[in-house]
């Protein structure tokens, strides 16, 4: 089925985004079609008195072609070539004025030239120029037999055929080497944005190790020292505690190699232990510092580790965005924590209204969504929700739900 849909043939401009820019090759095709058939039979028979039923099929055959080089322009340039140079000899058997047009009348010219652009705008330039030089040598070929001696006028279908090839192929490469500017910037696009979410889910990966790691760390320290903590623990618990440290530190051997992998020379700096809720106020206190108001409202719940580390980051990347995106904005953060039947939840909440003065430039302009990327992450990591667009007053919002309970974590 593949390889019979690639056979098929595709008509010119096919892959046009606007219906009418795909009708146009037929909508041509059908007035050169229309228009030149009973114009061509007219002027053979009536100005250069060929016979009338040679006349209509030489029309015929230089005209209709023309519908099929929508989509086979090569083989209609055959039909075409093959008529034209057989009208050029018809025209020999008759006795015509001199100042009429020869080999090629003015018809069969408009006509040729309607078919160069089609070839152009599909064939290859070797095809192309082989195409000219066919033209080009039938003309001079039969100018040898030129009824009245051969003047400049006889080489205008050579001169306006090689033009017209030359500047409709240019056209079309130039259609074509924008097209694949715009698809290998498309696909740049999709590969930075593919490259950031890597990225940022390594960048997870690593902070929640240390999360992780020291809670490992713990159960070690708990297991081994439970003999020494616990009196009169029988034989058989204490090789259950001494398994379980065995166990812990095995665990946290493999997560240490995988850290080794996860950490480059660059990330270096996230050794140090990871932040949480009760750092939001840092964050908040240094945002004021760089001019933009923000009204903070903390909470004081006891979350875990990944849910805290995650509500910090979503603070940090949201306040990030309006101090280079809305300068001075009045912001507001909120993190609290909700009960519900489903379970305890962190609502992490951070509003910026419009920059005080919307005619000053953002200190960045361009917005490649990369923050919103690592946001949604960290949300789906711990199973909540991001909810993040903009506001008609020209703010923003940006408003997370991470769950607490450890039902909902896992």
């Amino acid at each position: 089925m593949t390889s019979v849909e690639e056979d098929r043939p595709r008509a010119l401009l096919a892959g046009a985004s606007s219906r009418w820019v795909r009708l146009l090759p037929w909508g041509v095709a059908f007035v050169l079609c229309v228009a030149l058939l009973p114009t061509t039979i007219q002027v053979l028979t009536a100005d250069y008195g060929l016979n009338g039923g040679l006349a209509s099929a030489l029309a015929v055959a230089q005209s209709a072609p023309l519908l099929l080089a929508v989509v086979r322009p090569l083989r209609a340039w055959c039909v075409i070539f093959a008529a034209d140079a057989a009208g050029a000899l018809a025209l020999l058997t008759v006795d015509f004025e001199e100042r009429l047009l020869w080999p090629f009348p003015p018809m069969e010219i408009v006509g040729y030239i309607g078919l160069c652009v089609a070839l152009a705008l599909r064939e290859r330039r070797r095809t192309l120029l082989l195409v000219w030089l066919a033209t080009a040598g039938a003309n001079a070929g039969l100018g040898f037999v030129a009824p009245h001696g051969t003047d400049a006028m006889s080489l205008l279908l050579t001169i306006l055929s090689g033009v017209t090839l030359l500047l409709a192929a240019a056209l079309r490469e130039r259609y074509e080497a924008q097209r694949r500017l715009a698809e290998q910037e498309t696909i740049s696009e999709a590969e930075r944005g593919r490259r950031t979410l890597l990225e940022e889910r390594a960048r997870i990966a690593r902070e929640l190790h240390d999360v992780v790691a020291h809670h490992m760390s713990v159960i070690t320290v708990q297991a081994d020292t439970a003999a020494y903590r616990l009196d009169g623990l029988p034989p058989d618990v204490q090789e259950e505690f001494t398994s379980i440290a065995a166990t812990a530190r095995e665990s946290l051997g493999e997560m240490r190699r995988l850290l080794g992998v996860l950490r480059n020379e660059e990330a270096q700096g996230e050794l140090v232990p990871q932040p949480g809720l009760t750092r939001i106020g840092q964050l908040v206190e240094a945002t004021v510092r760089a001019g933009v108001p923000v009204e903070f409202t903390p909470c004081d719940a006891d979350v875990p580790e990944a849910v805290g580390l995650s509500a910090y980051r979503i603070v940090q990347e949201a306040l990030a965005n309006v101090v280079r995106h809305a300068p001075g904005a009045p912001t507001r953060v909120s993190v609290s924590e909700s009960a519900s039947e489903d379970g305890a939840r962190l609502i992490v909440l951070v509003v910026n209204g419009p920059p005080p003065e919307p005619s000053a430039a953002p200190l960045e302009e361009g917005d490649t969504g990369h923050g919103l990327v690592g946001m949604r992450e960290r949300v789906r990591l711990v199973g909540g929700t991001l909810d993040t667009g903009p506001l008609p007053d020209g703010g923003f919002r940006v408003a997370a739900l991470l769950p607490l309970t450890e039902k909902d974590l896992t």
